[in-house]
């Protein structure tokens, strides 16, 4: 039987666009003409100084493919490898009650819960688990979560991580292989799972950002593969609808909503009534999502959220609410950095004596990378051709050069067809209007690039003080200045310097996020954020969401 991998916004997600966009590419080439000169003055045209090259390791081959899995001692993780895009962060209230038990280790019976000794409904198992597999752009992870049924929808206990590398999407014609690739993460549930439940256990692939940028040829090979495989080898059920697809980004974002605020108990049946939910802001590799509660007073309530697939009807909790959302394909972390190369060597194209040829032996000036710095950075030419240039943040890498460069790559300009817009010509209500005081989350790589340079002796299970976003400014000046700057303020953690040293684009990742909330979503400067990892051992992210939708539709076991 062949299984479809799209959702309603397949065709605009595969073509580069956001749901709810008009058909139409940003043409990047568009956006650096009109800004070369802007750009090109403050920066190709000032002194040089010479820098060694430093080359960059070839990209692994499938020779590679099979890395052993990344074992993480507890139920609580370590934070995934430096391009892992799909990271999922967290934050808790000191108020938040920790959940007993926490892992498999401390559970006195992994057929029973210290919560109760019968279910709600005698229809139902005491307790039962799900499996769900976040298939992201570099890598796969499984989170096995525990729930009980001792009050009327299942309550979630705890869980178990796991991931392994690459991603599905690294596996393009080779879907058997793909498919295979998920066994170490499906037989450590094995190991975890109760023997008598495990036919009981649903279990779901969702593919976001990785495979949405394949074919659809090479996406639904890839999906009908891994379908068939888990079939075949484990006796998990797939849910009556959804079970291995690539999953809409509307969905990703509302379901990490769903995640965090259930977790902080803002959204619960049991919830405070006063509780407010937090708006939260994923960013990952491929796309990055944005999804609040607007809130519109009376002298708004005519405006209110206007119609459209960033609308989003949420029935959670005994309560309906109405959601804002957008996912962003293309402007993920590592696509953001993609968009930032391509502009650069672009305008350096430009340069008289150039003709718009692209000179691979020559040193490229990069204004977003760490002065001193040099990367090797890959250019695609078509679709299956590319050109490695070298580039350097010389003496011109700066937080404010970088800024320039990424009002272009933002598309702040860009045609705005529902007034108001936030960037890239998306719809979005004012934050400054719809959600002036709310609480907000930030969530996967803003979490990875912002803690290591706070040094503060800070548990990822526990809640971040709330800073304000200029913060991630002073951070990215302090990293694009180099490396006499990082021992001014990093000196004495070798553990950040070696982080830094290792990995140029550290001041493009966080001009990028500053970017993206004060110029793309319109924050204030001052206003202020929340970081996040986990609460009380459990990843942030879409993936709890999702899992807890899937176990309250309805039990259903294989033969």
């Amino acid at each position: 039987m062949f299984f479809t991998t799209r959702s309603n916004n397949y065709d605009r997600l595969e073509g580069g666009l956001g749901p709810g966009r008009t058909s139409r590419k940003v043409a990047w080439k568009k956006f650096a003409m009109g800004g070369a000169v802007l750009i090109g003055l403050v920066w190709f045209l000032g002194p040089r100084s010479s820098v060694d090259l430093i080359p960059d390791l070839p990209p692994p081959g499938l020779e590679d493919a099979f890395p052993p899995i990344v074992h993480i001692p507890s139920t609580t993780t370590s934070s995934p490898s430096e391009d892992d895009a799909d990271k999922t962060p967290a934050t808790s209230p000191s108020s938040q009650p920790t959940l007993v038990p926490i892992s498999p280790e401390t559970d006195p019976d992994l057929l029973k819960t210290v919560h109760c000794t019968v279910p709600h409904s005698p229809d139902l198992p005491l307790v039962q688990y799900a499996l769900m597999i976040d298939a992201g752009s570099t890598g796969s992870r499984i989170h096995i979560y525990k729930f009980h049924n001792c009050g009327p929808s299942p309550t979630f206990e705890y869980e178990v991580f796991r991931m392994t590398q690459p991603g599905l999407s690294q596996y393009v014609g080779f879907p058997a292989t793909a498919a295979e690739s998920l066994d170490p993460l499906l037989d450590e549930a094995m190991t975890v799972v109760p023997q008598s439940l495990r036919k009981c256990t649903p279990v779901a692939v969702k593919a976001t950002a990785g495979l949405r940028f394949l074919g659809p040829k090479q996406s639904d090979d890839i999906i009908n593969a891994v379908h068939q495989h888990i079939l075949d080898k484990y006796p998990f059920p797939f849910p009556e609808k959804d079970g291995v697809v690539i999953m809409d980004g509307k969905d990703e974002g509302v379901y990490a909503w769903i995640t965090v605020n259930y977790l902080l108990n803002t959204i619960r049946g049991d919830s405070p009534k006063d509780a407010s939910p937090y708006a939260v802001l994923d960013l990952g590799g491929g796309s990055t999502q944005i999804v609040f509660e607007p809130e519109f007073g009376d002298e708004k309530a005519d405006e209110g959220l206007k119609e459209g697939e960033h609308k989003y009807e949420l029935e959670f909790g005994g309560a309906k609410r109405v959601l804002y959302q957008h996912s962003y394909l293309g402007y993920g972390l590592k696509s953001a950095r993609a968009s930032v190369h391509r502009v650069v060597q672009f305008m350096d194209s430009l340069r008289p004596g150039k003709n718009g040829v692209i000179d691979s032996m020559r040193m490229i000036h990069n204004p977003c990378l760490a002065q001193g710095t040099v990367k090797k950075v890959e250019i695609p030419m078509g679709e299956d051709d590319s050109v490695t240039v070298t580039m350097t943040g010389s003496d011109v890498g700066s937080f404010e050069a970088c800024n320039r460069v990424l009002e272009l790559v933002m598309a702040k300009d860009d045609v705005c067809e529902l007034k108001p817009c936030s960037f890239n010509g998306v719809y979005q209500p004012s934050l400054m209007d719809a959600f002036p005081t709310g609480k907000t989350l930030l969530l996967s790589y803003f979490y990875d690039r912002v803690t290591p340079l706070l040094t503060a002796d800070l548990s990822p299970d526990h809640p971040q003080p709330p800073m304000s976003i200029s913060t991630i400014a002073t951070l990215a000046r302090q990293v694009c200045a180099g490396k006499t700057s990082w021992t001014e303020y990093w000196g004495e953690y070798p553990e950040v310097m070696d982080e830094l040293e290792g990995r140029p684009e550290w001041c493009l990742d966080l001009s990028f996020q500053h970017a993206l909330l004060v110029l793309g979503y319109e924050f204030g400067d001052a206003r202020e954020v929340q970081l996040g990892k986990r609460i009380e051992g459990t990843e942030l992210g879409w993936c709890l969401g999702a899992t807890i939708a899937m176990v309250g539709g309805g039990l259903r076991c294989r033969v």
